[in-house]
């Protein structure tokens, strides 16, 4: 695919894939450092949860204007910056056993350095560097960028930890990250071959438009249950295992399983996002995940299970981002993609904070993940419904605030 794509083109989507890969890999493996930093430093499971979820919070407020800086200055400064501020959290965290380094480092800096190095930052600038017909799939490319990433760091943060301890492994994730910080300069260098034939737009009526387009609402709606089920599933997963009696590293063995088959699911989502209507794939993939979840929960733990499970999940893991700003890009063009698509992915991160705290907050009051488990399942059923009904023609061509039933 990539080697009829210009130079630069094909640059930038290696660039975008490796900056993903380690971003992504890195936040992966903060499941595995629940337990070390509850018996190694003394927070406790409820403190290191709302951590998690407060840098998804921060993530997702910061990520509008990240995608905003990138579509005025380009990716580089901001890939750069967004490192940097990340690598400091991760130091922050490993280096003091404050309640307030923990809350700022790995709550706010980590946030704010994920947003800067991740989706809506890296999908805006392929959206811009690549041709509409191609822009599904280096986006699903650069998304199994990411997923390759879980497949590596998740164990090299696990195997640091057993052999030299907590902090060694958290700095040794941000001495991964410094490396990436040049990466940046691949994204801004490829052209924007289809800006020309979008008509100007001032951002502020970029972004009303787009919030009074129903189905970049509905969108944006739906996308709060990817941030719900993926941040439950990779900060919890591990420790629900331990308690159902499985061993110490089967946690590790699933969120590296998940990592190495949405390689595979974010090829497949964008290659197919490129031949389908983009909204009735995520409709299917949201049913999809609903079910896997439901039926894993239910099922007897065993490591075949688990595996399955991981597999599964894995196929389905980020492939909706490639869909879902691939989509936002159908609508509304790419002028300021990294913005719009930073708004639709507040919703996502809402819901990742709320998929880290809750998982936390439930099991300390009940001392069980059955329900959180169960409204995981639900909440995709409600996501499929949400996408299915959404008008993906181009906002440009039709009316405001349509959205017509069964539309492909």
């Amino acid at each position: 695919m990539t080697a009829r794509l210009p130079t630069g083109a094909r640059s930038a989507i290696l660039a975008g894939g490796a900056v993903m890969s380690v971003a992504m890999g890195v936040r992966q493996s903060f499941g595995l450092y629940l337990d070390p930093l509850a018996s190694g430093y003394g927070h406790s499971l409820g403190l290191i949860a709302f951590a998690i979820a407060l840098h998804n919070l921060t993530w997702g407020f910061a990520q509008p204007f990240a995608g905003a800086a990138s579509d005025r200055f380009g990716p580089a400064p901001v890939v750069a910056a967004g490192a940097a501020l990340y690598a400091a959290g991760l130091s922050l965290v490993a280096l003091s056993a404050s309640t307030a380094a923990l809350l700022v480092g790995m709550g706010v800096l980590v946030g704010l350095g994920i947003s800067c190095s991740s989706f809506g930052v890296v999908m805006a600038a392929l959206g811009r560097a690549v041709p509409a017909e191609r822009r599904s799939m280096a986006m699903g490319l650069a998304s199994a960028g990411g997923s390759l990433g879980q497949a590596l760091f998740v164990p090299l943060a696990q195997g640091v930890a057993q052999g030299s301890g907590t902090a060694a492994s958290l700095l040794t994730l941000a001495a991964c990250l410094v490396l990436a910080a040049p990466l940046g300069l691949l994204l801004g260098r490829a052209p924007d071959p289809s800006a020309a034939a979008e008509p100007a737009m001032p951002l502020r009526h970029a972004v009303r438009q787009a919030l009074g387009h129903r189905g970049y609402v509905l969108l944006t709606l739906g996308f709060f249950t990817c941030g719900f089920q993926l941040a439950f599933i990779g900060t919890h997963l591990p420790a629900y295992l331990t308690l159902c009696g499985m061993p110490a590293g089967a946690g590790a063995l699933a969120l590296a399983t998940i990592g190495l088959f949405n390689m595979i699911g974010s090829w497949a989502c964008g290659w197919l996002g490129g031949r389908l209507p983009q909204q009735q794939v995520l409709g299917w993939l949201y049913l999809l995940r609903g079910l896997v979840i439901l039926a894993f929960f239910l099922a007897p733990k065993s490591q075949p299970v688990l595996l399955a499970f991981a597999a599964a999940m894995g196929l389905m893991w980020l492939g909706t981002v490639p869909l879902t700003s691939g989509l936002v890009a159908k609508v509304f063009g790419t002028h300021h993609l990294g913005t719009l698509f930073g708004l639709c992915f507040l919703s996502h991160q809402l819901g990742s904070f709320l998929g880290s705290w809750s998982g936390g907050l439930v099991f300390e009051l009940t001392g069980s993940y059955a329900l959180i488990w169960t409204a995981t399942a639900l909440a995709g059923f409600v996501a499929a419904a949400l996408h299915f009904p959404i008008d993906a023609r181009p906002a440009l061509a039709v009316p405001v605030l349509t959205v017509r039933r069964g539309a492909s």
